[in-house]
C-alpha cells in the first residue's frame, strides 16, 4: 500500500488522538485527595481543590463577621466572589448577611458561574473572637443543615485565611470540623434507627485545602478521625426515649 503525505498526516493525528488521556481523567490524575474510612460509612476526604471548582451537591463557606471598614477578599475566596459577580460582598455589605456566629444562608449559584449545585455559607463572628470552639460549632451546624436538606455530598472549605485571618491552624481548624461532623452524624443515624428521624445517609464529605496546608490537613484530620472513632465507640448505646410515649386519649 503507497503512503502519500496526505496518508501519513491523518495517521499520526489519529496517534496523537488515541494516546492522548481522556480530560476527565487527566482532571483527576493532577488532582491530589486523600481518603479516609470512617466508622459510620460516610467517606471523607481531603482535596487539594478550591469551592469554586469542585463538583458537590453542596459547598458550605465560612464567612467571618462583615466589617464595615472593609472584608478582606484573598486567593480562593476572591475568586469565589468574583465568579459570582459580587454576590458575597453584596450580602454582606448591604447587612443581609452579616456573618453572626451560626447564621447561615442556603442559596443556588448564578448560572455559568461556579461548579457546586448549590452554597450554604456558615457564620463564624468578628475575627478577634475566633476559636477552634466555634469551629466545632460550625461543624456541627454544617452536618445538621446538610442531613436536613437531604445533601447525598458536601464539600467544605473554611476559607479563613482567605478572609485574612490566621489565629487557628489550618489543620486544627479542619479536625475540629470533621470531629463534630462525624459526632453529630452519628447523632443523626441513632436518631433514625429509633424511628426519630426520617431515613437518610451521606454518601461523601469533602474537606478542601489549598497547596500549602493540604498536607497538614490530611495529617490531623486522620489524627481526628481515629480519635473521634474511639469517642464513638464509648458512647452510650441506650435508647434516647427510656419508655413508650403514652397512648393518645
Amino acid at each position: 500500500m503507497r503512503f502519500t503525505l496526505k496518508n501519513e498526516l491523518f495517521a499520526l493525528g489519529l496517534l496523537l488522538l488515541l494516546c492522548a488521556p481522556l480530560p476527565g481523567l487527566a482532571q483527576n490524575a493532577k488532582t491530589p485527595e486523600k481518603k479516609f474510612e470512617t466508622p459510620l460509612g460516610l467517606a471523607v476526604s481531603v482535596k487539594q481543590i478550591g469551592p469554586v471548582t469542585q463538583t458537590t451537591d453542596l459547598q458550605i463557606i465560612c464567612v467571618l463577621k462583615h466589617d464595615p471598614a472593609g472584608d478582606q477578599y484573598i486567593e480562593a475566596m476572591q475568586d469565589f466572589n468574583d465568579k459570582q459577580g459580587g454576590l458575597l460582598s453584596s450580602l454582606r455589605e448591604r447587612g443581609e448577611f452579616v456573618g453572626e456566629l451560626g447564621e447561615t444562608l442556603l442559596y443556588t449559584p448564578p448560572p455559568r458561574s461556579i461548579t457546586p449545585k448549590r452554597v450554604l455559607l456558615i457564620g463564624v463572628g468578628d475575627a478577634k473572637e475566633l476559636s477552634v470552639d466555634k469551629l466545632r460549632l460550625v461543624g456541627r451546624i454544617a452536618l445538621r443543615e446538610a442531613v436536613r436538606l437531604g445533601t447525598k455530598n458536601v464539600s467544605f472549605a473554611p476559607t479563613l485565611r482567605d478572609q485574612g485571618s490566621s489565629v487557628i491552624d489550618v489543620g486544627e481548624g479542619d479536625a475540629a470540623v470533621v470531629e463534630q461532623v462525624l459526632l453529630a452524624y452519628d447523632t443523626e443515624k441513632r436518631l433514625q434507627q429509633q424511628g426519630l428521624a426520617p431515613r437518610f445517609s451521606l454518601s461523601s464529605w469533602v474537606i478542601e485545602a489549598g497547596p500549602k496546608y493540604f498536607d497538614g490537613v490530611v495529617t490531623q484530620v486522620g489524627e481526628a478521625i481515629q480519635a473521634t472513632s474511639k469517642q464513638l465507640a464509648q458512647r452510650e448505646s441506650k435508647p434516647y426515649v427510656n419508655a413508650k410515649p403514652a397512648a393518645p386519649k
